[in-house]
């Protein structure tokens, strides 16, 4: 009895794929079905039928009006289950054994043009009007990595390092009558590094991040501003080490405002750059000015069956407090996607990084490591 459970558990495991991917083919055709009948009664359009994968409905723009594209925009994300709404550009097209002249969906190897993506509006909305940096060391997520330091200007060579943290949007809304959207909410994270040499895994540095951010997206372009706070804390057992040492601890917190724009190229290509300075800061002699600047790639080809595509992702910072130096992040690896819950994303990277140190009690410590990581996002 015992066994035949335990058969019937693991077929349940190795099943729920199937099942998932199943439930999730069937809420599109519902959702599908849905939006048409929204467009037909709301505002007496007689759409063609409309491609929704993963919860985004892909709307043709075609002829429609630009009152009537936003006004179908909002109908739309209000529909239960609906994650975002796409405004293709796409060309109408026929196929060898299609002579109607019906529209070619997206998806159809025969569409052509630019995609501009919708995100549902009002309190608590889902999704993100700016993508998060895949690279940056200080974007607040979930994650987890191991790092081998190749110099000794940190607390031992091999280190664990998490983050815990997102950015939370309160309100999203539509720009007047144009694709344009705004949203506000916060930021928070909280990113730890742990020697795994010492006999305990000493916790050495924990830096907090908050923030109030507001956030714009037209098309491919996005913006992103906050004005936020941080501040950096040794751990006990590492003070402890250190007691007899010459080490000097530095109290820093400091408030700033940033701002990051950016654009998205075809294929995959993100390109990202901006700057920021403090206004409060301790020490008071720790320098203003900074910028960060990078390239992302997301492959547009996924690899169904595992719900896998390949990533990749380069972030440079210059600190007026280390001379301009540069400060370079890389990650590649491959990103593992669940489109039916809320988007999830997990990213398992390689890492390399060589400047000065992105903890916050190491500040002037340059550093060099490379890592294998693994990274959430929703």
């Amino acid at each position: 009895m015992m066994a035949y459970r335990r058969l019937r558990f693991a077929l349940a495991i190795m099943l729920m794929p199937v099942a998932l991917a199943h439930a999730s083919a069937q809420d599109d055709a519902y959702i599908a079905g849905y939006a048409a009948g929204v467009l037909k009664h709301g505002l007496k359009l007689d759409m063609p039928p409309l491609n929704v994968r993963d919860g985004v409905i892909t709307l043709p723009s075609g002829s429609l009006k630009a009152a009537e594209q936003a006004e179908a925009v909002q109908l739309l994300s209000e529909i239960p289950g609906v994650n975002a709404v796409k405004i293709s550009q796409a060309t109408r097209t026929q196929s060898k054994d299609d002579t109607s002249g019906a529209f070619q969906v997206p998806g159809d190897e025969t569409v052509s043009g630019t995609e501009t993506i919708m995100l549902p509006t009002g309190l608590l909305p889902s999704g993100h009007l700016f993508k998060p940096l895949l690279a940056d060391p200080r974007w607040a997520h979930f994650s987890a990595a191991y790092r081998n330091h190749q110099n000794n200007n940190f607390d031992g060579k091999d280190i664990g390092a998490v983050s815990f943290g997102e950015t939370i949007p309160f309100y999203r809304a539509n720009i007047g009558q144009s694709t344009a959207q705004w949203e506000a909410g916060l930021q928070a994270g909280v990113f730890s590094d742990f020697n795994l040499g010492a006999s305990s895994s000493d916790l050495v540095n924990t830096d907090f991040i908050a923030s109030l951010y507001s956030s714009l997206r037209v098309g491919q372009f996005s913006a992103f501003a906050r004005i936020f706070h941080q501040s950096s804390h040794l751990g006990d057992e590492f003070l402890l080490r250190k007691i007899d040492s010459k080490f000097e601890r530095v109290n820093l917190s400091y408030e700033g405002l940033d701002l990051r724009l950016s654009y998205e190229l075809p294929f995959g290509v993100r390109i990202y750059g901006g700057g920021g300075g403090l206004f409060h800061r301790e020490p008071s002699d720790l320098k203003i000015w900074s910028t960060q600047y990078g390239v992302e790639f997301r492959s547009p080809w996924r690899i169904d069956f595992a719900a896998m595509r390949p990533v990749a992702a380069v972030d440079i910072k210059n600190f007026e407090e280390n001379k301009w130096n540069t400060d370079v992040s890389a990650r590649a690896g491959v990103e593992f996607e669940n489109s039916t819950v809320l988007g999830r994303k997990l990213q398992i990277v390689v890492e390399y990084y060589n400047g000065f140190s992105p903890s916050g009690q190491f500040y002037n410590d340059k550093v060099e490591y490379v890592g294998l990581g693994a990274h959430y996002f929703f």
